[in-house]
Order: structure tokens, then C-alpha cells, then sequence
């Protein structure tokens, strides 16, 4: 009985078939309820409030904007692409294979008059196109890597610096940070900026809603005890909410003026290309600045690769900072 009504609610609803989309699509309904349920009772039980709005209407709807703009911000992230390996891999063959083409046709047509003949195989063709994504991948290595080094086990394609395998996407992700079960989606170099401004307007939100929950059992903490604790235990919740958030937040601002991952930072010892560097060296960083133009304007396009820094650029990074250094502004 229950294998035939899981069929039949599998064939109207297909998008609630699969149980890892029916467990993500129940977490993001969660996450809203929650979200309604906090302004929902602040907005019943605050009579001042509603005082307020009617005299500054202005302030309330600055709140329900910050609410609306931070789940719209919320669904986009949890439906944006991460950035996978094999949509970059396809991107640049696809680009050879058409800059090659379009190299031969002219080629063809400026040999016209001439005798010289040009034939192309399409064996050849595909055997070049494949071996692209493999030639751009061992340039972002040190000369003399292997391939099976950095060949992923799962998906058999070659990895280019800080990626990494999700086992939940089941995909190789480019600068691979965490997979986010509340985003049911893993963040990387794609939507890691996203993920940020999501990180600030949860933030931000919280804490407005905080001072709204504490000016209402100042002005009211003894009209109905019911209301109170119920304001009270909602409260505690959205404190403890709070601070993950900003503590959260924080760590991912030290990661981006760092240009780090989670996962390197905390797999550091297991990444083979950061375990010669010391643990104060940040690899990939290239100051401050640079490091924030380039997670908030450069990174425009899959094919934005990062390559590894040679031995002389990590001798350089390592090298204690001066007074000349930061007149030069080095750390930016």
C-alpha cells in the first residue's frame, strides 16, 4: 500500500521522488517557516509595534525588505552552481575544439589558389579536443606532478588546484569550500560570494529581530506571562542563532582576506600541495585587496583557474614582514 501511493506521489510530484531532493526541499520549507514564525509572532504580539508602523511606516517596511531580500538571497545561493569540474573541462574543449576549427577553415580558404590540400580527421579532432582540459590542468601544476596525483578516484578527471570531490553532489567542485545541508548545495568558486552576502543579511536580520524581541519585553514584560515566555524562549533560540551566524560570518571574511577554503584550512595536513608550505603561509593569497577584488568582481567565468605558486613564491610569502613592507603595502 505504501509502495503504491509513493508511486502515484512520485508521478504527479517528480520533484519529491528522489528522497536527498525531498530532504532538501523539507530543510529550505523548514528555514522559511522558521523565518515566518519569528516575525509572524513579533508582529501579533507587539502591539507597539503596530503602533509604530502605523506612525513610521517607513521602519517596518525597511524590516520586511531586509526579511524578503535575505530569503530571495537564500533561494538563489541554495540554486546556484558551485562551479564543477566537468562544466569547466567542457567549456575549454569546446573552446579549442572551435578555435581549432575556425584556425583550419581559414587555413582552407586561404589555400584556395594554391595546391596545398588540407583534410582534417575527426578521430584526431576528438583525441585533441579531449586532451585540452588534461594541458590546462598541468600548467596550474609544478613541473614534473603526475597526473594520477591530482586524477580524481570517483569521476577519472583531472583536477586542477583546490578542487575537490563532493561525495553528496557527487561532482568534483572547483575551490571546493563545504557541502551546506541548510543550502542543500555545495559552496565554491562559483557561489562563494553569494553565500557571503547570504551570510550578512541572515546576520543582520537576526540582530534586527533581537532588538525588536528585547524593546517588546521591555516596554511589556508584564502584561500576559504566556506571551512572555513564549517571546522569551524565542528569543534564547534566535541569540544562539545568532551568534553561529556571526561567528560564521567571521570566519568566512578571515577566509576571503586570506583567499582560503574550509577545506584547506582545516584539511591542511592532507592536501598534497599544502603540506610542504608552513602553517603561517597563506598560499594562494595575493593581499588583501587583491584577494577581495577577486572574490567580489574577477571571478566571472568557470574557466578562472588558479594555478600553484612556485617554491620562490612561497619563500617570498614566508618571509616575515617589515616597516618597508607595509609603507610598500605588501599585505594588500
Amino acid at each position: 500500500m505504501m509502495d503504491l501511493v509513493s508511486g502515484r506521489f512520485g508521478r504527479y510530484f517528480p520533484c519529491l521522488a528522489d528522497p536527498a531532493r525531498r530532504s532538501s526541499i523539507g530543510l529550505k520549507a523548514a528555514l522559511v517557516a522558521l523565518h515566518l514564525v519569528y516575525a509572524g509572532v513579533l508582529f501579533l504580539c507587539d502591539a507597539d509595534l503596530i503602533q509604530k508602523t502605523k506612525r513610521e511606516p517607513w521602519y517596518t517596511a525597511l524590516y520586511v525588505a531586509l526579511f524578503v531580500v535575505t530569503l530571495i538571497q537564500y533561494f538563489v545561493t541554495a540554486g546556484s552552481s558551485p562551479g564543477f569540474v566537468i562544466d569547466a573541462m567542457r567549456a575549454i574543449n569546446e573552446a579549442d575544439t572551435l578555435f581549432g576549427t575556425i584556425g583550419v577553415a581559414k587555413h582552407a580558404a586561404s589555400s584556395k589558389n594554391g595546391s596545398l590540400n588540407l583534410t582534417v580527421d575527426s578521430s584526431q579532432s576528438a583525441r585533441s579536443g579531449s586532451t585540452s582540459w588534461s594541458k590546462v590542468v598541468m600548467e596550474l601544476y609544478p613541473p614534473g606532478t603526475q597526473i594520477r596525483t591530482f586524477t580524481c578516484g570517483y569521476c577519472s578527471i583531472e583536477q586542477p588546484p583546490r578542487a575537490k570531490h563532493c561525495h553528496d553532489c557527487d561532482k568534483c567542485v572547483l575551490q571546493f569550500d563545504h557541502h551546506c545541508v541548510w543550502l542543500g548545495t555545495c559552496i565554491g568558486q562559483r557561489n562563494h560570494c553569494r553565500f557571503w552576502w547570504y551570510l550578512c543579511e541572515e546576520t543582520a536580520l537576526g540582530l534586527w529581530t533581537v532588538i525588536l524581541y528585547c524593546s517588546y519585553l521591555k516596554t511589556s514584560i508584564a502584561r500576559a506571562w504566556w506571551r512572555d515566555v513564549i517571546m522569551i524562549l524565542l528569543l534564547i533560540t534566535l541569540i544562539i542563532a545568532l551568534i553561529f551566524l556571526l561567528l560564521l560570518l567571521l570566519f568566512h571574511s578571515y577566509l576571503i582576506l586570506t583567499n582560503q577554503t574550509t577545506y584547506e584550512l582545516v584539511r591542511r595536513r592532507r592536501i598534497p600541495y599544502l603540506r610542504s608550505v608552513p602553517e603561517r603561509v597563506y598560499p594562494f593569497s595575493q593581499g588583501i585587496c587583491r584577494n577581495l577584488y577577486n572574490f567580489c568582481c574577477a571571478r566571472t567565468s568557470i574557466t578562472d583557474l588558479e594555478r600553484l605558486p612556485t617554491a620562490l613564491e612561497i619563500e617570498e610569502k614566508s618571509r616575515p614582514y617589515t616597516c618597508c613592507d607595509f609603507l610598500t603595502c605588501r599585505c594588500c
